[in-house]
């Protein structure tokens, strides 16, 4: 796979709205503590995390779903482009959504950001490990397993299954769609980092330093947050799930968008091919170190929002939401 090709990975940013249900609970927005980051979201307290949650009485498991590179600080991707929220809660799943986390990776950086002059430090493996898990915890959230399941997308595919592995007394589930589970793999490093920068040129929003992130590319925090190299520790999970399309479109909405906007085949192929080749990697290595997971690999698919919707659901079929 070229450089070139690579270079995409995680800069989806496509826009379609998947249809409606019926009979869902209604949002809630919750406050956390930020560990010391500046509160991002508007109306919020000082020093806090936005988190927009689906939950109902009698549900038996809680899954936190994780955004994209391009995280807003109004509301997660899921819901500005799906109603898995909603419509996973009225089929037995509690659904928490962690609003912002730009570029992030979901983990905790170095130091602060120097392109952006963030003036403050990237902190939300904190966030989500520690103030998220003791805000479902204080709601009674964590069902019959007494564990919790966490999804990402793409950037957070990743972070998806370290934060799993790293915290298996609070999360028993993780799943991965689209993401780019060989994070050291060659070219990987060089890739991400084009691609923290990518957004500063084609979309107006700040492109962001990746040594700030783990180092630079000999640091060990990279080998740290490779899911690929922490294997291992997926051993004992009760679910893995991962998923990647083939770069190829499908559905007729998708191809109706593609026609209005070519930008969709341009990013979105590329996109998912990088996915598809280390989700592979990754499924191989589950497989050699004997760690049990399931997989979705649909004919279709690029790196959008209704494969991702549609994932969401296989694993739901696949069982992978039960406790």
């Amino acid at each position: 796979m070229s450089l070139a090709v690579v270079v995409s990975v995680i800069t989806a940013t496509s826009v379609i709205t998947v249809g409606t249900a019926d009979a869902a609970p209604a949002a809630q927005t919750w406050w956390i503590d930020s560990c010391g980051m500046p509160t991002q979201s508007k109306g919020g307290p000082a020093h806090s995390v936005k988190v927009r949650a689906w939950t109902k009485p009698g549900n038996r498991k809680t899954v936190v779903m994780l955004d994209g590179l391009r995280a807003t600080n109004d509301v997660s991707g899921w819901e500005h482009n799906t109603r898995v929220g909603p419509d996973l809660a009225a089929k037995g799943v509690n659904v928490i959504q962690p609003v912002g986390g730009y570029m992030s990776f979901y983990s905790d950086w170095n130091t602060p950001d120097n392109f952006s002059r963030q003036g403050y430090t990237y902190k939300w493996n904190c966030v989500i490990s520690k103030s998220l898990v003791g805000a479902m915890d204080r709601k009674k959230l964590r069902g019959p397993s007494g564990k919790y399941a966490i999804m990402g997308l793409s950037m957070s595919g990743s972070s998806a299954l370290i934060i799993a592995g790293n915290n298996k007394n609070d999360f028993d589930s993780a799943a991965s769609l689209s993401g780019y589970l060989n994070l050291t793999a060659p070219g990987m490093r060089e890739a991400i980092r084009a691609a923290m920068i990518v957004p500063a040129l084609d979309g107006g929003t700040p492109a962001m330093n990746v040594d700030a992130m783990w180092g630079p590319p000999w640091s060990t925090r990279w080998l740290d947050n490779d899911p690929f190299v922490q294997i291992n520790k997926m051993r004992g999970l009760k679910k893995l799930f991962i998923s990647t399309g083939s770069g190829i479109p499908g559905y007729t909405a998708t191809l109706d968008a593609i026609i209005a906007n070519p930008m969709l085949i341009l990013q979105g192929a590329p996109l998912e091919l990088g996915s598809s080749a280390m989700t592979h990697a990754f499924d191989l290595q589950a497989m050699f170190n004997r760690v049990p997971h399931q997989t979705f690999f649909p004919v279709q698919g690029l790196h959008d929002w209704p494969y991702w919707n549609d994932a969401v659901w296989n694993a739901y079929r696949q069982g992978f939401f039960r406790a």
